[in-house]
This record gives C-alpha cells, sequence and structure tokens, in this order.
C-alpha cells in the first residue's frame, strides 16, 4: 500500500490533432467526401475539420506543408486548476514550450514536446460546436445530422506516433500528465510499442518503434465508427474511388478493435475503428505485456489477414517519402 502511486485524472480525453500535407485539396477530399466529415472553417493555410458526432467545434486541422507528418496533438483536461497543475508538472520536466493565447476554437494552451519531440499542447477552455438550425438532429444527444456523404466516422479516437524510443515517451505522459499505461509490446527489455490512455479507453495514444530510430515522426491518426460493417462499406467506397488500402477490415488482439488502415492523399495512414474494443474500469489494471514473438498473427491481427511489413516500417515526417497510391 506504501508504494501506491496515487493516480492523476487532470487530463481528460484527446480535443484534436493537426495534421501537415503537402496535398491539402486531395487531403480534405478524402476527409469530407470518402469520411463525411465537415469543413468547419478555412483560415490561412489551415483547414478544420470535424465529424458530425464531436461536440467541440473541430477535431483534425489540416496544414498546408511541403511534407506530411504531425503538427501537434492537443489534450484537453479536466478543469482550469488541473491545466495549471498539468504545467507545472511540464515546466518542470524540462519539455515546456510556452503559453499559446492566440488559439482557434479553445482559450490558452500550453505547448511541450514528448522526449522524441512530438509537438503537443494543453488546454481547459474550448469553444463548443454550433450547429445551425437547419443541420441540427433530431436526436439530441448527436451534434449534427448524419452527413449524406461517403461513410461517416464519428468521432477522433486516438493517434499512434513513431518514436526512437517508445519507453521514454511513454513513461512521460505517464508520470508528467497522468496517462495510464494499458498493454505493450517488449522486445527483451526494449519496449516496441505501449499503448496508453487518460480515460476508460484502451488508448487515445500509443508508441510504436521507429525502425530507423528518425524522431518526431507519425504513424497515423484514427476515427471511430463503432459499427464494424461500416468498415467493408468504407473500404469498398475507398477502393473504388483508387485510395490505397493497407489493412482490409481486419481485429487487433493488442486492444481488441476492429479496425482497418488506409492512406490519404498525403501519405499519412488513416485508421478507421469499427468499434474501439474492450474499455477499462479496474482502477488498479494491470498492464498487458506481449512478447514481440508473439505478436505475428496474434498480438497485430487477431482476426484477419497478416499485416504487411509496411505497418512496422512506414510513417510520415520530415524524412519520410511519400506513399503513392498503387
Amino acid at each position: 500500500m506504501n508504494n501506491y502511486v496515487e493516480p492523476i485524472f487532470d487530463v481528460a480525453q484527446i480535443a484534436h490533432v493537426e495534421v501537415l500535407s503537402n496535398t491539402p485539396e486531395e487531403s480534405i477530399k478524402f476527409y469530407t467526401e470518402m469520411l463525411g466529415m465537415a469543413v468547419v472553417d478555412v483560415i490561412g493555410n489551415q483547414t478544420f475539420l470535424r465529424a458530425y458526432e464531436e461536440n467541440y467545434k473541430y477535431s483534425l486541422i489540416i496544414t498546408e506543408s511541403d511534407y506530411s507528418g504531425l503538427g501537434h496533438v492537443a489534450w484537453r483536461t479536466t478543469s482550469p486548476q488541473a491545466l495549471e497543475r498539468r504545467v507545472k508538472a511540464i515546466e518542470a520536466s524540462g519539455y515546456g514550450i510556452g503559453w499559446q493565447n492566440e488559439n482557434y476554437g479553445h482559450g490558452p494552451s500550453y505547448a511541450f514536446t514528448t522526449p522524441d519531440g512530438h509537438n503537443m499542447e494543453v488546454f481547459w477552455e474550448v469553444e463548443y460546436f454550433d450547429c445551425p438550425e437547419e443541420n441540427k438532429s433530431k436526436l439530441l444527444s448527436r451534434f449534427s445530422k448524419r452527413p449524406n456523404r461517403g461513410v461517416p466516422v464519428r468521432r477522433l479516437d486516438h493517434i499512434n506516433l513513431f518514436s526512437s524510443n517508445p519507453k521514454a515517451d511513454t513513461e512521460f505522459l505517464i508520470e508528467v500528465l497522468g496517462f495510464k499505461l494499458r498493454e505493450q509490446i517488449v522486445d527483451g527489455e526494449f519496449v516496441v510499442g505501449s499503448w496508453i490512455s487518460a480515460s476508460n479507453l484502451v488508448h487515445e495514444i500509443a508508441f510504436m518503434a521507429e525502425p530507423t530510430g528518425a524522431k518526431g515522426k507519425l504513424h497515423h491518426i484514427c476515427y471511430w465508427y463503432g459499427i464494424p460493417q461500416n468498415l467493408y462499406e468504407v473500404g469498398d467506397l475507398l477502393k473504388d474511388h483508387g485510395y490505397f488500402i493497407e489493412i482490409p477490415p481486419n481485429k487487433h488482439g493488442v486492444s481488441q478493435a476492429f479496425c482497418m488502415y488506409a492512406y490519404e492523399p498525403s501519405g499519412l495512414r488513416v485508421e478507421l475503428f469499427g468499434d474501439a474494443g474492450y474499455l477499462i474500469f479496474d482502477p488498479d489494471w494491470k498492464p498487458i505485456t506481449w512478447q514481440m514473438a508473439d505478436v505475428p498473427g496474434n498480438g497485430d491481427t487477431w482476426v484477419g489477414a497478416a499485416f504487411p511489413d509496411s505497418f512496422w516500417t512506414y510513417g510520415v515526417g520530415k524524412i519520410a517519402e511519400k506513399v503513392t497510391n498503387e
């Protein structure tokens, strides 16, 4: 009992993700026409989008860039006091950047990086989506009508980041922001991957080992459907319109989530969840550890085709090459 570490409940959820695209018009078309997301606003070289069941103003920012990669990940805290506590902890860690006061769609945020160099921010004040009357759903718990285009996703689920040192990044988010380790893959003493969350989900963020040791790269972003059949529908749509599907509908062993992976035009991998796997309510949850030797055919894919080598080796960032839809 004396060794028990008091949990930190200061981070509530993933709020939004900014991705960089060297094909912004084509990327926006992918999210709007294939995934049914809506453009909320366009400011300069940035486009803000949301899924139809999200209550915040947006969950995705597409920023025009000369390469594809991660812009930043944003986390909302549970209170203004929680924000102040986490800022102090981040500053003490040495990875703080500073306060950002001119933000679109939310209040002051504190910017920082992971040990590997991924840009992140935390904030409390947020702007909620103000749905036009003609687009309001009769279902009061839905924040706008279900779109009549593509196979519309419902909400942002998580982000997966390539890291030169998944253990260091994982420990940083656990110790400084209060995340909890849910599952991990190890190869001897080396952490190959980790799945962590601040909520009851198995993960809102994952880290996977970047095979070349490159820093700050993005593996994928993920949007949620909640219904596995939707993956076959969107897979059919993506295939018909020439988008590259890396992994067709499948089920993970790690997280038990029903998944598929496709690439949007900038080369960014996008995961689509047919369900989010199991939920964790046990406050004393013991992390599940997979040995790398047991992962192929079990941890990566539980029911479905074998994962290609590209899943373990390809990500986007300054040094990544764009993948073509061949």
